[in-house]
């Protein structure tokens, strides 16, 4: 027999989780901390909280990303649906933007494990495939939010074994490149979620979680300060027709 352990309701009161939501959650705990809670199933601890409420806030908004991109086309195209272009900008929150929290974090798992961070560059350049977490267009040679997010980690105590993966697969990429390769945010977020106890598999969810706010964010400006004609120009402007 299938069941849930999630939530229930009746006619006086919503259950999550074992707990009722109006006597023990509303006005009792954060979103962040209520999201915890809904997706893990289990409480989590302040410093869990303040570290992954952190992470949430690094991958709220990057700007004018493919993600915010392609929402503030949808609503222009669509603006009485503002659900379809917060879901087509969550769509872009994939294995190459946002979404590489859960590839990093899986490297970083491997390593945790026992696997030489050497072998798994290696693997990538033999596919010639990016490892996930490494490298950016913008910040080089360093991503200004990995520092601070691992510097908070190691104030409120959560720093742990992931983070030192990330680390020591950032020196093997380092070391066999030849150069060094930017530790980016996504990477950065991985590791520290993980050392709170996200697996990686669901990793991915918070960063979506994270997005969706963002992407608010550009559809309220979009609603004000339209960029839809001014996006439209530049993308043919930059990709000329050519028979």
């Amino acid at each position: 027999m299938t069941t849930t352990k999630i939530a229930t309701s009746s006619a006086t009161d919503i259950t999550i989780r074992g707990k009722s939501l109006t006597a023990d959650l509303i006005g009792k705990v954060g979103f962040t901390e209520m999201m915890y809670l809904v997706v893990l199933g289990r409480v989590a601890t302040p410093a869990q909280v303040a570290m992954i409420d952190a992470c949430l806030v690094t991958l709220m908004d990057h700007g004018l990303t493919p993600s915010a991109i392609a929402a503030r086309l949808v609503y222009g195209s669509s603006p009485d649906a503002m659900q379809g272009a917060v879901a087509a900008g969550l769509l872009g929150v994939g294995s190459r933007f946002v979404g590489t929290v859960e590839g990093s974090a899986r490297l970083f798992a491997r390593i945790v494990g026992g696997e030489a961070p050497t072998h798994i560059v290696t693997e990538h350049r033999k596919h010639k495939t990016p490892v996930p977490g490494f490298g950016h267009d913008t910040h080089t040679p360093d991503d200004p939010r990995t520092p601070v997010l691992f510097a908070l980690a190691e104030q409120h105590g959560v720093a742990g074994p992931h983070i030192v993966a990330a680390l020591d697969l950032s020196t093997a990429l380092d070391a066999a490149l030849g150069r060094h390769v930017t530790l980016n945010a996504t990477g950065a977020v991985g590791a520290v979620l993980a050392d709170c106890g996200v697996p990686p598999e669901i990793m991915r969810g918070f960063a979506l979680v994270a997005r969706c706010a963002g992407l608010v964010g550009h559809v309220h400006e979009e609603q004000h300060a339209p960029a839809l004609l001014s996006i439209w120009d530049a993308a043919e402007q930059a990709v000329p027709y050519e028979p």
